[in-house]
């Protein structure tokens, strides 16, 4: 792992916003090279028990899912709980898991917001822009912008703006369930965001990637028939 922009995590809340204001003018909207060849994707979720942050990191291989690598790290909280600063509660557990991932990924997948922010950084751009690697925000709910509720089959979304600016996108992963927002976190367009999360959802809401890490989150480990290739 290397950490190409850092910074320091226990900061005020203004200290952390100005963070946040800087790191996002480095936030890459584009494809990297290669992307659409991506074979490895890992899905990224932080639990907390108690005043510990718990972060899990699974990868999975395309187009299996197989799940072939993860890591997990509890690392102590610092900082407070304030909506739009979670990153700061959540990365260093996140920077320490992935110091221990074994095989790393082409692009990640977080259970987070990526440029759908009031600031445009949230925890999948935090990450993806201090790591320079590919990321995704897969979030279960809004934290900001407008939309329109998007047709009912699987595969269809509809733009989440702010203002004039499109900052995500409103994805059904299953006929008929609630959709997720979807948002370009760093090194990814909006089109493979949305393509990728749908080629890692299989019969459920949330993709296999980000399931599987809220799994490891929650427990602590994976069952025994993930770790052989069958999933949930």
């Amino acid at each position: 792992m290397r950490v190409v922009f850092p910074h320091p995590w226990n900061v005020s809340p203004e200290e952390a916003a100005a963070i946040q204001q800087r790191l996002a003018r480095q936030v890459v909207r584009e494809n990297a090279v290669g992307l659409e060849f991506a074979r490895y994707v890992a899905g990224v979720d932080v639990g907390f028990v108690g005043d510990t942050a718990r972060a899990a990191v699974v990868v999975c291989e395309l187009p299996s899912l197989r799940p072939v690598a993860h890591s997990l790290a509890q690392v102590p909280v610092s900082f407070p709980y304030i909506p739009g600063l979670l990153a700061f509660r959540e990365g260093p557990a996140v920077l320490a898991a992935l110091e221990t991932l074994e095989l790393w990924p082409d692009v990640f997948i977080f259970d987070a917001q990526g440029i759908a922010h009031p600031r445009r950084l949230g925890l999948a751009s935090h990450m993806g822009v201090v790591l320079d690697w590919p990321s995704i925000g897969c979030a279960k709910s809004r934290l900001v912008g407008q939309f329109s509720m998007p047709p009912a089959e699987r595969g269809a979304w509809t733009p989440l703006t702010d203002g004039q600016e499109c900052i995500g996108a409103v994805l059904r992963t299953q006929a008929n369930a609630e959709p997720l927002f979807i948002s370009i976190g760093h090194r990814v367009n909006l089109e493979t965001a949305v393509e990728l999360v749908l080629r890692c959802t299989r019969r459920y809401r949330l993709p296999e990637t980000s399931r599987l890490a809220h799994t490891l989150a929650s427990r602590g480990t994976l069952p025994s028939d993930v770790l052989q290739g069958r999933l949930l």
